[in-house]
């Protein structure tokens, strides 16, 4: 799974997040990388949930 399949998955738009945070966005990238979908979630349960608010997929 790539990062961007995993927003998709959490429904927060990567295009939208990558234009207005790019530095938090590679550095999310790079952490991703580095461990399990599921770990990582774990570590950033609350900063997930606000950046899907922020980030909403249109539809």
């Amino acid at each position: 799974m790539t990062f961007e399949e995993y927003l998709l998955s959490k429904k927060i738009d990567a295009a939208q997040f990558s234009k207005s945070e790019p530095q938090r966005f590679d550095e999310w990238k790079y952490l991703f990388a580095q461990m399990h979908a599921e770990s990582f979630t774990a570590q950033k349960k609350f900063l997930i949930n606000s950046t899907r608010r922020k980030y909403q997929i249109e539809k």
